[in-house]
């Protein structure tokens, strides 16, 4: 029995807040130039964000649910974020993971005491859709369409609104749309003129698209890119009615852009971002106008070095 939609309240993202204090990082945000800043989530014990909402998810669920063990849905770092979660209450993980994804991804979650059950894209949207996977009896912690699994999300969002207070723009990568819900949720609850928009890249843009057409749409030209972490095939119809009142607007950014923006992450920051990671500052340089202070959330950085080096060499 799937759960009804209902809004992220800012009591769920500060309950959540009190009770992931002892496992996530108060990332940092530091100045980018010109009136951008960067929420750097690649530094979570992770090194994504997914930890946030893998572990108030995985601390919500009983006793009873955590003793069956959880399975989740992911192409690297919900996977790492709720395998991190479950190893700390000594319960089994098991990931139905993207057979694409980055071999760095794949074993950090073994590493980190997963089992994976590699799949299809195709296949692990269905799961994602269906909220179930033949075979698995575990407790399913829905890597995105999940009320707190997003409320931890929201986390980020009052750290941004204390470490920025006069922040006018805030930028999130879009994949499956946890992300950009949660920050959304509590950006609007404590300063609602803060404009939220959402990233995605050229080759998987569901949601613009989905916000031209006014309703939930499949992409039909996708294509997988580097950009494994963000850009779904469709935006369904519940993460649809969860995005839609917390966002204001999508930018689709092209590959190059994307490049060129985890090159200056690098630069300036010091840190690696993925291609996920680096969609939000892609989309703050495209030359759209967006009204600063902007905060741009570099989502994550599980990504090989070797292609790293190899995407930002110019």
């Amino acid at each position: 029995m799937v759960d009804p939609v209902r809004p992220i309240a800012i009591e769920d993202i500060e309950t959540a807040r009190e009770r992931i204090a002892g496992t996530v990082l108060r990332t940092p945000l530091v100045k980018f130039d010109g009136g951008i800043y960067l929420k750097l989530e690649n530094l979570q014990p992770t090194n994504a964000y997914k930890i946030r909402g893998a572990s108030n998810a995985v601390a919500k669920l009983s006793e009873a649910e955590r003793a069956k063990g959880v399975w989740t849905i992911s192409a690297g770092n919900a996977g790492q974020g709720v395998a991190y979660a479950a190893r700390q209450y000594g319960v089994p993980c098991t990931v139905v993971a993207i057979e694409t994804a980055p071999q760095t991804k794949l074993d950090r979650m073994r590493a980190l005491g997963a089992t994976i059950v590699p799949v299809s894209y195709e296949r692990a949207w269905v799961a994602a859709e269906s909220h179930e996977f033949p075979g698995l009896e575990a407790t399913f912690v829905h890597p995105f369409d999940n009320h707190d699994f997003i409320a931890g999300h929201g986390t980020m969002g009052l750290e941004i609104l204390e470490d920025c207070p006069d922040v006018a723009t805030v930028i999130c990568a879009i994949g499956g749309g946890g992300l950009i819900t949660g920050v959304g949720s509590a950006i609007k609850a404590k300063k609602p003129d803060t404009k939220v928009i959402g990233a995605e890249p050229e080759t998987a843009a569901p949601y613009a698209l989905s916000l031209r057409e006014g309703g939930p749409q499949k992409f039909t030209d996708w294509e997988a890119s580097f950009v494994d972490g963000a850009g779904g095939k469709s935006v369904t119809e519940r993460m649809w009615q969860r995005m839609r009142p917390v966002t204001d607007s999508a930018i689709t950014v092209t590959l190059d852009q994307t490049r060129d923006a985890m090159r200056l992450i690098a630069e300036k920051s010091r840190t690696i971002a993925e291609g996920a990671g680096a969609l939000s500052l892609a989309a703050a340089l495209s030359g759209q106008a967006v009204e600063g202070p902007i905060v741009c959330v570099v989502s994550g950085g599980n990504i090989d070095l070797a292609k790293f080096a190899e995407l930002v060499t110019p």
